[in-house]
């Protein structure tokens, strides 16, 4: 018979407690947030994988796909229906550069580009839901910056 043992003395000093992981925070964390946003975007018609593509684009544009991938860290697969509905929306046109005939080029459309300044209202709405101090919330946004660039070590 196989016993399980569920009651460890002090969650503080178990390595394997849920809540000091610091992948669950993240991960709870993640959903929390990104639930917020829904309802914020959702005028907008977009989601917040494509908001994301849409903030990278309106730093720059045109903008190679690779690129972007890099920028926001997905693989092609994961970007290439999020450009499909994207241009389907009339929001971005993908073409081929004209100087590598194999990378393709990301432009906002002048739909994409009018967009942003109802996406200004986006930021102050979420920091509102949030409840947080401005100073707090970039407090965290370099804290996770520093923790992305410590897992992307190689």
């Amino acid at each position: 018979m196989i016993q399980s043992y569920t009651n460890y003395t002090d969650p503080m000093t178990d390595l394997l407690a849920l809540d000091r992981q610091v992948c669950f925070a993240l991960a709870a964390a993640s959903r929390s947030v990104i639930s917020l946003y829904r309802p914020v975007l959702e005028p907008l018609g977009l989601t917040h994988p494509q908001y994301l593509v849409m903030l990278a684009l309106w730093e720059t544009s045109p903008l190679r796909v690779h690129e972007l991938g890099e920028r926001l860290y997905l693989d092609s697969a994961t970007l290439s229906p999020l450009l499909k509905r994207l241009e389907a929306a009339g929001l971005v046109v993908r073409s081929r550069s004209t100087d590598d005939e194999r990378a393709v080029e990301l432009t906002l459309t002048d739909a994409g580009t009018a967009l942003r300044s109802k996406a200004e209202a986006v930021p102050p709405a979420i920091i509102e839901r949030l409840g947080l101090p401005i100073s707090q919330l970039e407090a965290v946004r370099d804290h996770l910056h520093a923790l992305i660039d410590a897992s992307r070590r190689d």
